[in-house]
């Protein structure tokens, strides 16, 4: 990999890093004052050849020239983050490090680099900001009782991602350099990620068109970016059922547009409804789609499910719902469990006639519906259902390393 170089953590404490040709990286401490968040590069420096008696091991890479992310051992003391758990919401926490790599149209992404956390500069005709020419990643990051940080199926937004950039007309970083680039912001900023049960680092990826263009056209220079922000619940009802409104007028995608990849507009496009629904007490919308409108596609940022009897059914994916992991991932439970499921299209009666329904997501996981809005008649399904809690914990247990991972969806950074 072109950029390995760049990927040694960032820690707290200074310590040795090994990569696999055995030389070493120095890590740098954190930032401690928030006024130094300026974006300027950091340096990774090369140190004396490694010490046989060290506890750091080698990792092992086909690519010898490369160096793969590591950490130091869990018993390394570290500076913690000074936030209260107990009471982390939804918002962005500036962290200490992101990452950064650039390419024109037309290469290859190379040479990223870690930076300290802070504001971008782009020219006022950056493709992003006048086209909206843009993708984004969201996923997260768990730290278990033992120290172990693990990540959720990864390489899928990896994979997601690169099939966006396709039609957006954006060059994309390969599957092994955004691994590699989220790992990396990931160690780098190890300090912030909350304690066992206590939330997540959400890690956010951004692919851009940040060249400057002024005509209609793909931009002439494209920036990835990595970085992230420890987080609570998304809901403010947490796992308590949510309260959402059928939006019968405006629609959230359209065949042939961009709704079944992740790209940046496709979430501006539901603020107007989105704020009407919460300004009316809804935690969110749900949207039909725009050709029959009877059919269910997505919430806002969320995939639906419906459940009657042993039978769990969610909207398919046909171009214009994202094809999310979450949702992915909580098929496969449900199939594991002995729930039958159907990709189809579910109808607003399948809606209100179901025994339950839930969303899923990256940020809400698994989020139960308590009642949904249709034409101003409004259906309540009780409190948390079954199959919703069944699936909710059968997941969560998956991603925070409670439960033995035989879906091998899980990577373990320590």
């Amino acid at each position: 990999m072109e950029s390995g170089a760049a990927f040694a953590a960032l820690h707290p404490n200074p310590t040795l890093l090994l990569g696999p040709a055995r030389s070493a990286i120095q890590l740098l401490p954190p930032l401690t004052d928030k006024k130094s968040l300026s974006p300027h590069l950091l340096p990774l420096q090369a140190t004396a050849a490694f010490n046989k008696q060290s506890r750091f091991v080698p990792f092992s890479n086909n690519n010898a020239n490369s160096l793969r992310v590591a950490s130091p051992a869990s018993d390394v003391a570290l500076e913690s983050a000074d936030i209260d758990w107990d009471n982390l919401g939804f918002g962005l926490v500036p962290t200490d490090y992101m990452y950064m790599m650039k390419c024109s149209q037309g290469e290859a992404f190379c040479n990223g680099e870690l930076q300290r956390f802070g504001n971008l500069e782009l020219s006022p005709s950056a493709g992003i900001l006048n086209y909206g020419q843009g993708l984004f990643e969201g996923l997260k990051a768990y730290r278990k009782h033992d120290g172990n940080i693990l990540l959720f199926r990864p390489e899928e937004n990896a994979m997601r991602l690169r099939e966006g950039a396709v039609r957006m007309c954006m060059p994309a970083p390969t599957v092994d350099q955004f691994l590699e680039a989220v790992k990396a912001t990931v160690l780098a900023n190890e300090r912030w990620i909350p304690p066992p049960g206590k939330g997540s680092l959400y890690i956010r990826p951004l692919l851009m068109g940040s060249g400057a263009v002024l005509g209609l056209a793909p931009a002439p220079e494209y920036t990835f970016l990595v970085y992230v922000s420890p987080v609570g619940n998304y809901f403010k009802e947490g796992l308590a059922p949510i309260n959402l409104i059928v939006e019968t007028e405006m629609h959230r995608a359209t065949p042939g547009g961009t709704g079944g990849v992740k790209t940046i507009g496709n979430y501006a496009a539901v603020l107007q409804a989105q704020s009407a629904a919460k300004a009316k007490g809804f935690s969110d919308v749900l949207y039909l789609d725009s050709t029959h409108k009877k059919y269910l596609e997505e919430v806002s940022s969320c995939n639906v499910f419906v459940v009657k009897g042993n039978v769990i059914s969610t909207p398919a994916i046909k171009g214009t719902i994202l094809p999310g992991i979450t949702r992915k991932s909580i098929l496969d439970v449900a199939i594991s469990q002995g729930f039958q499921v159907e990709e189809r299209y579910v109808t607003v009666d399948d809606l209100l006639e179901a025994d339950e329904v839930f969303c899923t997501g990256t940020a809400v996981v698994v989020s139960p519906v308590g009642s949904i809005t249709y034409l101003n008649k409004r259906v309540t399904y009780g409190g948390v259902g079954r199959v919703s809690q069944q699936l909710y914990s059968a997941l969560t247990s998956l991603q925070m390393g409670l439960a033995e991972d035989t879906m091998g969806w899980i990577v373990e950074l320590k």
